[in-house]
């Protein structure tokens, strides 16, 4: 039988998960704890420890989720309970740590949360944070006869999609800040252009990446003959580097993906808002903004492309 490992520090973002759970009793259910974990955060602004998109039940972070996968293989959560629940383990080592910042944030904290639990604690989420709700399945139901809060959910969400091409880098996002990036603009069909769509940054390897978008009813395609070779670009380290390698990708690579850029053309004709995705924040950096330059030419010169 294989060991759990066994951990002797914690990140903070996971001490302060760990923090939170112990402040309510060291359990809770999945839903309300994502719920406090969510208002928690909303409290901490930019320092906050996780972000959060609009899912089926409102506010909901898919990076706490995956850290709930770890803190459980390593015996820190209860890996088979129906709910979040801290083991014996996982408090003494949020009891070792040196940093007693998050347990002291989570306290204060948790004394203002104990109640609402449940559809109303759900509900008060929906109405301080109603952008988080725009998704929601139960809206209706939480706030049956609360007119105003239902209005404001309405308000908040994003205009009809219009369809049209858009482009969009990872780096230095975080995944549920990607994804609402991609949500905002209306975006309704991803085009990942990356020759190998791994990352070991949480939510952008293929699976995971399609895993999200899904989620949120936004189609993912990958498209790796439209990517460049690893190995291509191990060498790069001035802006002059990447504009000859997108030189030699655009006169020896693109011409003969015909297919490809045809496809990605016809998902706009048809109504689709398509999003070319890569690693690089700036589009300047990366060959998405090669394979949007030969599309402007199918697609025309009014066709704005944002690259977001």
């Amino acid at each position: 039988m294989t060991s759990r490992p066994q951990p002797t520090t914690l990140p903070k973002r996971q001490a302060a998960l760990l923090a939170l759970l112990d402040a309510f009793g060291r359990r809770s259910t999945r839903l309300d704890f994502q719920k406090r974990l969510f208002l928690f955060c909303q409290e901490h602004g930019a320092a906050a420890p996780y972000e959060f998109v609009p899912y089926r039940f409102g506010a909901f972070s898919f990076t706490s989720y995956a850290d709930h996968r770890r803190l459980s293989e390593s015996g820190l959560l209860a890996a088979d309970a129906p709910d979040w629940q801290l083991t014996d383990r996982g408090r003494n080592l949020l009891n070792a740590r040196a940093d007693t910042a998050p347990r002291a944030d989570a306290g204060a904290f948790a004394r203002r949360w104990r109640q609402p639990t449940g559809d109303a604690l759900v509900a008060e989420t929906y109405r301080r944070y109603p952008f988080y709700a725009i998704r929601s399945e139960i809206a209706g139901r939480v706030l049956a006869g609360d007119s105003s809060a239902l209005a404001r959910i309405d308000a908040e969400r994003p205009p009809d999609s219009r369809p049209g091409l858009a482009t969009i880098g990872y780096e230095g996002r975080s995944f549920e800040r990607y994804l609402n990036m991609l949500l905002l603009d209306g975006i309704t069909l991803l085009c990942d252009v990356r020759r190998n769509p791994l990352s070991r940054k949480y939510g952008f390897s293929k699976r995971a990446l399609a895993g999200g978008c899904e989620a949120l009813r936004i189609r993912y395609v990958h498209l790796p003959e439209l990517g460049i070779a690893s190995e291509e670009r191990r060498e790069l380290r001035t802006q002059a580097d990447y504009v000859a390698l997108f030189a030699r990708y655009q006169q020896d690579h693109l011409p003969t993906q015909g297919a490809a850029l045809a496809r990605i053309t016809e998902w706009i004709a048809t109504g689709e808002r398509v999003a070319l995705t890569c690693y690089e924040r700036h589009p300047s950096q990366c060959h998405r903004y090669c394979v949007s330059d030969a599309l402007r030419s199918t697609l025309g010169e009014d066709c704005e492309i944002l690259h977001l």
